[in-house]
Order: C-alpha cells, then structure tokens, then sequence
C-alpha cells in the first residue's frame, strides 16, 4: 500500500475548513452572534472546502496538488484574518472596520430604526467566548495556520511504496 501525503492534505484541506465553519454555525445556534470580521474569516473556508472537493474530482496528480494548495492558501488566509480578529480582541492594534450591525435598505427612515433596535449590537473587539484565554478568533487563527502548514507540508511529499 503506497503513502500518500496528497491524499492526506486533500482530506485535511477539505474537513478542516468544514469542520470550522460546523462550529461556527453551532455557535451562532448556541446563541452567539458574528461580528462583520467573524464573517470576514468564514469567507475562505467556504471557498476552501470548495476547492478541496474539486481536488477530489479531478484526475492528473498534479492539478490535484494545485487545488489542494490553493485550498491550503484559503485556509491560511481564514488563519491571518482571525489572528488580525484576535490582535483587535486583544486591543494589541486597532480595527478596520466599525462591526455595527448590517441594516437592510428601507425608504421609511422609523422602518431602519426599528430595525436597528431590534438587532444586537456586536463589536468585534470584544470576544463573545473565550476558552483558556483563548477567543473563537484566536482558535480559528490557531487551527487554520497550523492546518495550512500541515497541508503544505503533506501535499509536497513524495508518494512512498
């Protein structure tokens, strides 16, 4: 049986962003609401498990390996926004952007405040949820680094007998 290191990263580059954007989901059902950054580093993990699924259709090794790479540079790119995220947490520098509340366009300015009311308001410099100190931005940016690393890292292997 041959060892396959690509093999390997295409399941890691697939599950890993899958498996990330699973608890988010299960955190927003838990009653956690997404800041507009917690929604900026989902964005490549949706593209990541996309690409990582075509990995798994197409035939040359070597288109194979360029899919799960770049799959690996999605989920590296989800990493640097939540380690961006967590600095912002963490108030080692400041944020880009206000996080208000996304609002939807009405014509009856009472309608938007109504609205505006009704929504929560959620900044993105204060974690909602910490583990051990840790937020879900530094957790994101933890998990999808090193995975990235480790799809690299597998992808350029060699396939052994």
């Amino acid at each position: 049986m041959r060892k396959d290191g690509l093999r390997t990263a295409r399941w890691i580059a697939l599950l890993l962003p899958a498996a990330l954007l699973a608890g988010a989901w299960g955190s927003q059902l838990l009653g956690l609401v997404p800041c507009e950054m917690c929604h900026w580093q989902r964005w490549p993990h949706y593209a990541a498990v996309v690409v990582a699924a075509l990995s798994f259709v197409v035939r040359p090794r070597v288109v194979q390996m360029l899919f799960v790479l770049f799959a690996g540079v999605l989920v590296a790119v989800s990493g640097a926004i939540g380690l961006f995220h967590a600095g912002v947490e963490y108030h080692w520098w400041q944020g880009i952007t206000a996080c208000t509340t996304s609002l939807a366009q009405h014509s009856d300015p009472m309608a938007m405040l109504k609205e505006a009311l009704g929504k929560p308001m959620i900044r993105c410099d204060v974690p909602q949820w910490s583990l051990f100190g840790i937020s879900l931005a530094g957790y994101n940016a933890i998990l999808s680094l090193s995975g990235a690393v480790l799809i690299f890292i597998l992808a350029a292997r060699r396939p052994r007998a």
